[in-house]
């Protein structure tokens, strides 16, 4: 099988299966819950994905519900789905700041075919959460948002990182999206299982377009710095 192929084989599959969630907290599934979802990744994966080639691992947080829980492509909105990989979405098209800067990053490496063919992205943990705010309405959660839900999910996490593994990654580098808790999270995963010779954490991309705009390129630069060390 390609890399491709273990990859939508992996998300078909996708099914959380652990305890309950703490009251108030839902799973999002893209695959589940969105019709384009699976078209829409099966389309991407295999159009950058189709070879045995190994890639080494980004770990993000969890989807987010306007990138990645629409597309069922991590730090992939519907916008940059369109105009940076070329592929057809119907429906409304959304806007998520991760992923602009994520693709910033992608063109400053090369573009989407020569990123995607030395990396592979996906989360702690696969599936996202949402909860209701005390206006009703619907939003982002995350696993490490509360000790309750980190702790119910953590055998789910643990899991979710040796299927990625098993897909075909490098295991002496992998890198984290987030300095604060998901960089403590893994880091503590790690010492426990080994899963990597090491972890390389770098500023979340929410983080930077949301507070460090104006040093963007700075982080930019970075990521560029840390992605570097897979050729050494």
């Amino acid at each position: 099988m390609t890399f491709a192929e273990k990859v939508i084989a992996f998300n078909r599959q996708l099914e959380y299966t652990g305890p309950p969630l703490p009251a108030g907290i839902r799973i999002m599934n893209p695959f589940r819950e969105e019709e384009q979802a699976l078209r829409i990744s099966e389309e991407f994966y295999r159009k950058y994905y189709n070879d045995d080639n190994p890639r080494h691992l980004i770990l993000g947080i969890n989807p987010g519900r306007f990138g990645g829980g629409l597309t069922g492509i991590p730090f992939t909105d519907p916008k940059r789905l369109q105009s940076e990989c070329h592929i057809a979405y119907e429906g409304k098209v959304t806007h998520e700041p991760s992923s602009v800067f994520v693709y910033e990053v992608i063109n400053a490496y090369g573009g989407p075919e020569a990123f995607y063919n030395d990396i592979y992205i996906n989360s702690l943990c696969p599936l996202g959460f949402t909860t209701i705010d005390n206006k009703g309405k619907e939003k982002n959660y995350n696993y490490y948002d509360s000790a309750e839900l980190a702790a119910t999910v953590r055998p789910y996490i643990i899991d979710n990182i040796k299927n990625q593994i098993a897909l075909g990654v490098n295991t002496d580098l992998c890198f984290c999206f987030g300095t604060g808790q998901n960089e403590k999270f893994i880091r503590k995963l790690n010492e426990e299982h080994g899963f990597f010779k090491e972890v390389v954490a770098l500023e979340h991309p929410r983080f930077i377009m949301q507070y460090k705009t104006k040093s963007k390129q700075a982080y930019i630069d970075k990521y560029l710095e840390a992605f570097a060390r897979m050729k050494q």
